[in-house]
């Protein structure tokens, strides 16, 4: 299990690293270099916009590798997935700016951005459950949660090679080219990847099965559609809460406020990294007390911190920052610690792949593509303090904990709190 935790975990990480470089350089440069006839804004947002599209992507990804997880296989879906998303990262380093191929650039910028989102929507699936589907019943929460740390990992590698290249190059340097050594990078970690997916075993549970799916999606849609919609629903403001501080505060903070980035970056990044070290922590709660009741917990924390969180944001002092970002990641994380297991145990194996998937990556659409965009919307129709931004987040931590009351629990019955051992 600890093997096969390592290279899941090790799989997100280089998937995840791959799409948050993405949007780092969004908030970053991508505007004027791949939009420069548009207002600052307007690039900003329109460099959102391809940001966007990967989550677009991601639901087909999700249709697409969980065809492949729940007829050939959990173990297939790691390698395809790693393979055309790394391959597309590395190939938008090398993506001439607008000054150079003009329109093209946006264009091939789109279509890059799209199958990242398309391998990102088949990764999650196949790393989670594989994991999963290998781990007792009893700690299900603990070695799932080993996928859900990929994307702190991820996102700190991506944030600290950018980071060290902004404070090592000049603006004119990082804008010319800095920005793109990120995303060749991502090419060796492809590599790194494939190599430790090579020896992995198959999911156990689904050789188990004797009936696969023909079309899992025709019967996840006519089996499952209302817990589809509901997964996608609660899952919308984990997404929301992560890319409003990591991406859209990045890009608030650098334009709006003047705050360097390396000191957005370093305030956020520690969020992110308490949040992966939280991560196992919060899972094994989950073991023992349920997944729902942590899901209802982060839900309503979300609801009640986002308007200080906004405001500690609008202060630009780094320390209130970082402290707003914090109690972002912690209701963050008290959620998707459990989600791992949690949506694996709400669909039937046979279709596991697709529904899990579908559902988690539908959440990313609703979360995650659209907050940057209306986030920068709501900003710019506020004054210093963005409170258009918090009230958009809390109505999307309350449309969520709506409906995770309406999910049921799942932890297995037969999981009980060991009894005390008595001197």
């Amino acid at each position: 299990m600890l093997r096969l935790a390592a290279a899941s975990l090790a799989g997100t990480a280089i998937e995840f690293y791959d799409f948050f470089v993405y949007g780092t350089a969004a908030a970053l440069v991508l505007g004027p270099l791949f939009f420069p006839t548009f207002s600052p804004v307007a690039g900003t947002l329109a460099a959102f916009g391809t940001f966007g599209v990967g989550f677009v992507a991601r639901p087909l990804g999700s249709v697409l590798f969980g065809h492949i997880g729940d007829r050939h296989g959990r173990r297939p879906v790691l390698v395809a997935s790693l393979l055309l998303t790394g391959a597309s990262t590395v190939a938008v380093g090398c993506v001439p700016t607008y000054d150079t191929i003009g329109v093209a650039a946006p264009v091939l910028l789109l279509v890059l951005r799209f199958l990242q989102g398309l391998g990102l929507g088949g990764e999650w699936g196949g790393a989670v459950l594989l994991t999963a589907e290998h781990a007792p019943a009893e700690r299900r929460g603990l070695w799932s949660s080993f996928p859900q740390v990929g994307p702190a990992v991820g996102f700190l590698l991506a944030n600290g090679v950018t980071l060290l290249l902004a404070a090592s190059l000049s603006e004119a340097q990082f804008a010319q080219w800095g920005w793109r050594v990120p995303f060749w990078a991502a090419g060796v970690l492809a590599v790194a990847g494939l190599w430790l997916r090579s020896s992995l075993a198959e999911s156990p549970r689904f050789l188990e099965i004797d009936d696969h799916a023909h079309v899992p999606l025709v019967e996840v849609v006519r089996d499952h559609w209302r817990l589809v919609l509901l997964t996608a629903g609660a899952l919308a403001i984990g997404y929301a809460i992560f890319y409003a501080v990591t991406t859209w505060s990045l890009a608030y903070g650098t334009e709006r406020l003047g705050v360097s980035r390396t000191v957005m970056l370093v305030c956020i990044m520690g969020a992110v990294l308490v949040k992966g070290a939280l991560t196992p922590l919060v899972a094994l709660l989950g073991d023992r007390y349920g997944r729902r009741p942590l899901c209802l917990a982060g839900c309503a924390a979300a609801a009640v911190w986002m308007f200080p969180m906004v405001a500690l944001l609008a202060t630009g002092a780094p320390l209130l920052m970082f402290l707003g970002f914090l109690g972002a990641m912690l209701a963050f994380i008290t959620m998707f610690a459990v989600i791992a297991a949690y949506l694996p145990e709400l669909y039937e194996p046979r279709v596991r792949c697709t529904g899990a998937a579908v559902g988690y990556n539908l959440g990313g659409v609703l979360g995650g593509a659209l907050t940057p965009l209306a986030a920068t919307a709501l900003a710019e129709q506020g004054g210093r303090v963005p409170w258009g931004v918090g009230a958009y987040l809390t109505g999307i931590a309350l449309l969520s904990l709506g409906c995770f009351a309406l999910l049921p629990e799942t932890r297995p019955a037969r999981v009980v709190a060991p009894a005390p051992v008595m001197d």
